[in-house]
């Protein structure tokens, strides 16, 4: 070969240049992802031996950090549990029709809510309720004039898009979704998904029936109890239910995606159901440090950051993979969590930070709303919460949706900080998923605490969507969701950086963070007393 043939020929290979080396916060970071992501914490689930060994590690890095213990003595809140498993083997439903018994096979056609529900038998008549929501402050009730004692309420998870995103997903919880149903009379629900919102694939998402629920020992905290089954339908096979009905489950849904008004009428079926449980004890801990503040009468009020230390442990195999490992969800966020208390301890903010990694998130926020009713520090000295639930650095960080900002004045120093680091600030993209009520965030916004929850944003219709979106498809709640995706580290530490700040700036501020005027959740804030405490909320919800 000519010499300058063999040049050019070298000139056009891939460099083989080494990559760069990764930066001392990348591998700070990165380094505790691996850890809480390893196969041998088997997946974290709440109350195991992989998830105890997870709460030490972190324990002690915040004691390495110098962060002081945040429960009592140490760092360890105990949640005492009950762990209830469905004898899927002894779970039947049937659908019942003009004398004719249909039926249901359970994990393919739907499948019963192993977190609410009693064991036996039941037999109840349908009535469709549209979205099955009672929104009061926006005039909305799909119970009115619809007889459900003694029946099944049927409707379609979501709501009305004219209804704002937060309204609507504080009205869509299970603690506020069962009072409604059990003030109507309903013994139980069927609620049916519509592909259009649905996360992951119908045939994972039926796995979850085959993992452990878990209650408080304590059923004065349950709020979601009341309820004899609740079902949920897959979509390919909900038209079954409407058989012989006025509407169609296709013409529903058409309905429900133009945000148009759904009917309500009886359904000429029947649903049969038995379940079956078995219940076992459990302990769990969340782990709580401080890091005091600098300012001797600011130092009295905390700001609190959360991010859920537990994933769903070991489950049914996918591609030969039973280990749900939870590397975004959640041990990005814990790390990032570790992360900011490093820098803040060097930073000294006024107020004190609260640095609280809760058990139990999987399993309905129960480590969060355990802390909410029993917090380590005085209740109505908490000021902000900052939640970080698999914040997905799945590319750059250039954009930041922040759950609860139009909520509360943490606008003001987020736009900020944002503003200072180049980030631009992004609505809710999806608001139909309901995610401002689906993380521990909720538990802080039901005792009158300011929070915000973030996600990495991206702009509508760009590749970084199509990522996020893929993302939910391959590996959420899924083994996939191990060290081997591919994760923005550099992006995360942009985001770790920019939550110090914002931190900070909150914590330093003079006056505490306080909800809108105009925002619905400012009704769970406390009343200022004579002596500047805040005592009762504003009013009862």
């Amino acid at each position: 070969m000519p010499r300058s043939v063999l040049l050019t020929s070298l000139l056009l290979l891939p460099s083989l240049a080494p990559a760069a080396e990764p930066s001392p916060e990348v591998k700070r970071w990165w380094s505790h992802v691996q850890f809480l992501a390893d196969d041998r914490l088997r997946g974290r689930d709440t109350g195991s031996e992989g998830h105890r060994e997870a709460a030490a590690y972190v324990a002690e890095q915040l004691a390495g950090l110098g962060v002081k213990p945040g429960a009592g003595e140490g760092y360890l809140q105990e949640v005492a549990l009950v762990s209830r498993r469905l004898v899927d083997a002894r779970s039947r439903l049937t659908l019942v029709r003009e004398g004719k018994r249909t039926p249901l096979v359970v994990g393919r056609e739907a499948l019963i809510s192993p977190r609410q529900g009693e064991s036996g038998q039941l037999d109840a008549p349908l009535v469709f309720v549209g979205h099955g929501l009672s929104i009061p402050e926006a005039n909305h009730d799909d119970f009115a004039g619809v007889d459900l004692q003694g029946k099944l309420a049927v409707f379609i998870y979501g709501g009305p898009a004219h209804i704002p995103g937060p309204l609507r997903a504080h009205h869509s919880s299970a603690a506020e979704r069962v009072k409604a149903l059990k003030k109507a009379g309903a013994v139980g629900a069927v609620v049916l998904l519509n592909p259009k919102n649905m996360e992951t694939p119908w045939s994972r998402s039926a796995l979850s029936r085959l993992q452990p629920a878990m209650n408080f020992a304590d059923t004065s905290l349950d709020d979601t109890s009341g309820l004899q089954v609740s079902v949920s339908f897959n979509p390919e096979h909900a038209e079954k239910l409407f058989t012989g009905s006025p509407h169609s489950f296709k013409e529903l849904l058409a309905l429900a995606d133009a945000s148009k008004p759904l009917p309500r009428f009886e359904l000429p079926t029947r649903l049969q159901s038995s379940a079956e449980w078995v219940s076992t004890p459990v302990t769990s801990v969340n782990v709580v440090g401080v890091l005091p503040g600098s300012d001797p009468v600011l130092a009295r009020e905390y700001v609190v950051l959360t991010a859920h230390l537990d994933h769903v442990g070991v489950g049914a195999p996918i591609n030969g993979d039973a280990i749900y490992n939870g590397a975004m969800d959640n041990a990005t966020g814990v790390a990032a969590v570790l992360e900011v208390a490093r820098a803040l301890q060097a930073q000294k903010p006024q107020r004190s930070i609260l640095f609280v990694l809760v058990t139990g998130e999987e399993k309905g926020l129960i480590g969060s709303r355990y802390f909410a009713a029993h917090p380590t520090v005085p209740r109505d000295a908490i000021v902000a919460n900052f939640n970080l639930d698999m914040f997905l650095p799945l590319f750059d960080f250039t954009r930041v949706v922040a759950y609860g900002q139009d909520e509360s004045t943490l606008l003001a120093p987020l736009r900020e900080v944002a503003t200072a680091h180049g980030v631009k600030l992004q609505p809710d993209p999806n608001p139909s998923s309901m995610t401002f009520i689906r993380s521990d965030q909720y538990a802080f916004i039901r005792q009158g605490v300011p929070a915000l929850s973030f996600k990495f944003g991206y702009a509508p219709g760009s590749p970084e969507e199509r990522t996020f979106k893929d993302w939910y498809t391959r590996h959420y709640h899924a083994p996939s969701d191990d060290l081997r995706q591919p994760i923005h580290k550099d992006g995360a530490i942009k985001f770790v950086q920019l939550l110090t700040d914002l931190t900070r700036t909150v914590a330093n501020a003079p006056e505490r963070p306080r909800w809108n005027d105009d925002s619905f959740f400012r009704r769970f804030a406390r009343t200022n007393t004579p002596d500047g405490k805040q005592d009762t909320p504003l009013s009862n919800p």
